[in-house]
């Protein structure tokens, strides 16, 4: 016989038992299996939903609501300043979040930060609403928000990793201090020995972590690595402190710009100082965007899975959520090198 069945004749609508039938197990099971109740097998769970799919049930979201206390429903909150800028890094996790939220079986309210009036009414609503839980997109311009939120009253995960008690929080990361070592060392190995870095603003952990990566593999090899300047990540912070770090050690001859978006600024100070790239200095930025695909040259870049983390940090909510928000999920993931043109 086959796993799954039509409707009955003359019925209307597939009921929890028609579906129980078709999956030979009992309508308890199944309405454990729609109610997202952890102890279920997860390879049954999956079945079973498959099946119900195949046979058109409609799920009470209501019922489910009353049955469990939840809703189904999480929230996203992002940086408002990302948002407008052209290139917004926020895209590419945003990619992985919706992708993450369908296989959960989740609806996602999307919730903006920037300004006080902002974080006042997204702290009330996650404490006054149906939310089952948080994500957060760290950017410098929310970098706080860890702080705010600690008291949230649903599970929050982060992509970046927080300031301050990080072991308390719940994160996904990528490797930063690894990836600002696979840069420097490939200014190394291009002959480079006058490296420079264009660091970002230390409110981030992404910001300190590159510049310890930096600093770390420049001591191994030897070398000084005093020549810092540090600035937003954007292509005005890349053009200001690019240019300050000209002024001050014009004979560098390598440089780590710790994001795509400081890289393109920096770039544009080279070529009108005439510094050719990469005859006269060589250049690695960190993101591996599109903006780096683009630069004249494009840029050598450190590539982290912004889609894979965004989908991470859905899976990491999720297991809060059915751990009832007791434990701390953290998640690191590796991060690699693009060559282009610029090294």
């Amino acid at each position: 016989m086959s796993e799954t069945r039509a409707r009955r004749p003359g019925r209307a609508v597939t009921t929890l038992a028609d579906v129980a039938a078709a999956a030979g197990v009992s309508t308890a099971t199944v309405s454990r299996v729609m109610n997202r109740v952890p102890t279920v097998n997860a390879d049954l769970a999956l079945r079973v939903e498959a099946i119900a799919r195949q046979m058109g049930y409609q799920f009470n979201a209501a019922a489910r609501t009353l049955a469990t206390g939840r809703t189904g429903a999480v929230a996203l909150i992002i940086s408002e300043a990302d948002l407008s800028q052209p290139y917004s890094f926020t895209s590419a996790p945003l990619h992985g979040v919706l992708s993450a939220v369908a296989r959960h079986d989740l609806q996602i309210v999307m919730l903006l930060s920037g300004s006080a009036q902002q974080e006042s009414y997204l702290l009330e609503y996650l404490r006054r609403t149906g939310v089952d839980g948080a994500m957060v997109i760290l950017e410098d311009e929310i970098s706080h928000l860890p702080e705010l939120l600690r008291d949230a009253g649903v599970p929050v995960v982060y992509l970046g990793r927080p300031l301050g008690d990080a072991k308390a929080q719940s994160y996904v990361d990528v490797d930063n201090v690894g990836g600002a070592r696979l840069a420097t060392e490939a200014l190394v190995e291009a002959g480079r020995s006058r490296i420079a870095i264009l660091a970002g603003n230390d409110r981030l952990t992404a910001a300190r972590d590159r510049l310890d990566g930096w600093r770390s593999t420049m001591s191994e090899h030897g070398l000084e690595a005093h020549r810092i300047a540090r600035g937003a990540f954007s292509p005005a912070g890349g053009s200001e402190t690019m240019t300050r770090l000209l002024a001050a050690y014009p004979d560098i001859d390598g440089v780590f710009v710790c994001s795509d978006y400081m890289g393109s600024g920096a770039l544009q100070v080279l070529a009108a100082a005439g510094r050719r790239v990469p005859h006269d200095i060589s250049v690695v930025s960190y993101d591996d965007s599109v903006l780096a695909e683009v630069a004249n040259p494009p840029l050598t870049s450190v590539s982290q899975p912004l889609e894979r983390m965004g989908e991470e940090m859905v899976d990491a909510l999720a297991a809060l959520m059915a751990s009832s928000g007791t434990s701390v999920v953290q998640r690191v993931l590796p991060s690699s090198l693009t060559r282009r043109d610029s090294l």
